[in-house]
């Protein structure tokens, strides 16, 4: 049943991004182009997210456990440190050269937007990348 509702939540995720523009690269990186042909719709559905995220979470975490799983799986340290600066700068980087996150970048693979079909690949290398030096730093600690 979890992989069913996280199938149906997927597919929803993947039409609103469709329905908002959101797969579209040139929606970001006109977000980006503060000086040029700058198009502010991103923020507004970042705004949306965040405001749906901040009233959600309030209400699902008041609930003894998840509707499709045994329990919730939240952050157990609440700390900044050089992981949570450096990830999001470089998804950001990523994010601004490519114009794909990686939700859009999958929903655009069903468009046969072509820059995807570049990302993605190179989305998944960075992944396995991150989780070798990761993999080695722990390895290391260990030692």
């Amino acid at each position: 049943m979890s992989f069913l509702v996280n199938l149906a939540l997927g597919l929803l995720f993947g039409v609103g991004l469709v329905v908002s523009g959101m797969s579209d690269p040139a929606k970001v990186l006109n977000f980006l182009d503060v000086f040029g042909t700058w198009d502010p719709s991103l923020a507004f559905v970042m705004g949306g997210a965040v405001v749906t995220a901040f009233f959600g979470y309030r209400i699902v975490l008041k609930r003894p456990k998840p509707v499709a799983a045994n329990s919730f799986h939240l952050p157990a340290t609440t700390g900044i440190d050089r992981k949570v600066l450096v990830g999001p700068a470089v998804f950001g980087i990523g994010w601004g050269l490519g114009g794909f996150c990686p939700g859009p970048a999958l929903t655009a693979t069903t468009l046969g937007a072509a820059g995807a079909y570049v990302f993605l690949p190179m989305m998944f290398l960075g992944m396995w990348l991150a989780r070798m030096a990761a993999g080695r730093k722990l390895a290391a600690a260990t030692v």
